[in-house]
């Protein structure tokens, strides 16, 4: 293909889907240097770009299948970072968490680790114990002479970890624990804004966007962002709430899984 550099075999693809690995083995075997050509670095950024959307950000419930839509997206890879990936992430997540709630449902898509982030952040009886950091939470981080971006907000959990005083494995005795938790077991103001890792990013972005009541749009996928219905997570006091608009409803059941297997037709560069 054009945009990645190279086309995959029939049996690597399933409708407009490819498997994970054919990408890793592809960018494995690209070696980019001062004097690689600057189309070959395009392409090689594009498919690693594809690998983080569709492996990372926004996988489905396959867990080896990434979507090629990626890729209209990707044509014109500066101009790529100017898309709101961050609310495409959120939006296909938490469709993701509304159809595995459906009892036929075995598996699961989208950015699961939010989940893991969210939980540990905010749930104390599920919060493991913290030891020494495995990733530096400076400014910058520095390798070979590269200045680096700064590290994400879940880097804070990148250290060693102490399960002593809960448990990990046994959903049921987890069940019970969600069931049976208190008020002051909660945590519901986790955006401490006065903390060092946010006001790391002070320059990055503005709060008020947080509680901004609009839509969030990834492809077919329409999900409103209602923060006005968690007003305590920001240090708010909450308010007795309306019924949910049913136009929310509407846009909920619009969903582009019945057309994930259609095939795209690719140009061989």
């Amino acid at each position: 293909m054009q945009y990645i550099g190279f086309a995959p075999e029939a049996g690597a693809l399933k409708g407009s889907r490819l498997q994970v690995k054919v990408i890793i083995s592809h960018i494995s075997r690209v070696h980019i240097t001062p004097d690689t050509p600057h189309l070959t670095v395009v392409q090689y950024a594009r498919a690693v770009a594809l690998l983080l959307l569709g492996g990372t950000m926004c996988p489905d419930s396959s867990g080896n299948l990434v979507s090629l839509l990626y890729l209209a997206k990707l044509e014109d890879i500066v101009a790529a970072r100017n898309y709101s990936w961050g609310s495409a992430v959120l939006v296909f997540y938490n469709r993701e968490l509304c159809n595995a709630s459906e009892k036929d449902k075995v598996a699961i898509g989208g950015a699961l680790q939010l989940v893991q982030i969210w939980a540990w952040s905010r749930i104390i009886s599920l919060c493991p114990g913290l030891g020494a950091p495995r990733v530096h939470m400076g400014p910058h981080q520095i390798d070979n002479n590269r200045v680096l971006p700064r590290a994400p907000y879940g880097a804070m959990w990148n250290c060693e970890h102490t399960f002593t005083r809960i448990v990990r494995t046994t959903v049921r005795v987890i069940r019970d624990i969600l069931d049976e938790m208190q008020y002051d077991q909660f945590i519901w103001q986790p955006y401490d804004m006065e903390s060092n890792v946010i006001m790391a990013y002070a320059g990055d972005f503005n709060p008020q966007l947080w509680r901004s009541i609009c839509p969030l749009i990834f492809y077919a996928i329409v999900e409103m962002h209602h923060p006005e219905r968690v007003l305590r997570q920001f240090g708010m006091m909450q308010n007795i709430l309306n019924q949910p608009d049913a136009r929310d409803m509407s846009l909920h059941l619009e969903w582009i899984q019945p057309h994930i297997n259609t095939s795209f037709r690719f140009v061989v560069y």
